[in-house]
């Protein structure tokens, strides 16, 4: 195969995932890890993606580069939903407690999903949120209860920010969280790029008994400008593929359960 060809294939799959391997590039290949470096390096300056530790990522994918919640809702839509879907599995039968929707297509997904859970499980919930999307979502399921939290809403992700919302949160100790995250890596943790959004997230973390993250194979070795959690801060995560070995032995050292879709 010639290196335009590959390199063709490498911008293909990173359309369709948001991110690629090193390693699983080769096999799909059958061609040394070198090549494959070779190759990325090679579309890096053609300005096509931008490489991180065993892959890349596409260009804009910087530290503090944030899509809005319309392009997510597009991004990796299929595996969003599978992994909302194992998500929900969380929500067990006849399950009663209060729970904390955060922002972001993902989260937005397990919403869509929740009130078909919610009749096959008999669970009975309190559901808390800062997003407006997700807050419109549940407002339309009759067998929950809704709060939604005040604040400044960030026109970019469509939820609630600022410290109206910081101390609501303080002032809960629900069950569960869903969170979503823009990255996920073994060394730096759950991160986003805007401050103001991360403290929210961080908040969530800290008040909930429960920490369930969603997130796909896209954000795995990313960090986003701002950590708002530690691996250790959370206890499950729900994704679409298995994590790479260095994240995978940190997410086991951190006795985080993995949930693949």
């Amino acid at each position: 195969m010639y290196a335009t060809e590959r390199q063709a294939h490498i911008t293909r799959h990173l359309a369709e995932r948001g991110r690629v391997s090193v390693v699983e590039l080769a096999d799909d290949l059958s061609v040394t890890t070198e090549t494959i470096r070779r190759d990325l390096a090679a579309l890096e300056q053609q300005g096509i993606l931008r490489r991180v530790h065993g892959g890349a990522v596409p260009l804009r994918t910087g530290s503090v580069v944030e899509p809005s919640i319309a392009e997510r809702m597009m991004v990796n839509a299929d595996a969003k939903r599978a992994i909302a879907h194992r998500a929900l599995d969380a929500i067990t039968d006849g399950y009663r407690g209060a729970v904390v929707f955060d922002a972001g297509s993902t989260v937005g997904a397990i919403a869509a999903g929740l009130g078909e859970r919610v009749a096959a499980t008999g669970a009975r919930l309190d559901v808390v949120t800062h997003a407006v999307p997700v807050a419109h979502t549940l407002s339309l399921l009759p067998d929950i209860g809704l709060t939604v939290l005040g604040g400044q809403v960030r026109g970019l992700t469509a939820a609630a920010v600022g410290t109206s919302t910081l101390s609501a949160l303080a002032s809960l100790r629900p069950d569960l969280a869903f969170i979503g995250a823009n990255g996920l890596s073994a060394d730096f943790g759950l991160s986003t790029p805007d401050p103001a959004e991360a403290a929210v997230k961080a908040a969530i973390v800290r008040s909930s008994r429960r920490v369930v993250v969603v997130a796909d194979q896209a954000k795995f070795g990313v960090e986003s400008f701002v950590r708002f959690a530690q691996l250790s801060d959370i206890d499950v995560l729900v994704t679409d593929a298995a994590p790479e070995s260095s994240l995978a032995d940190a997410l086991e050292a951190a006795d985080v359960e993995v949930w693949i879709a």
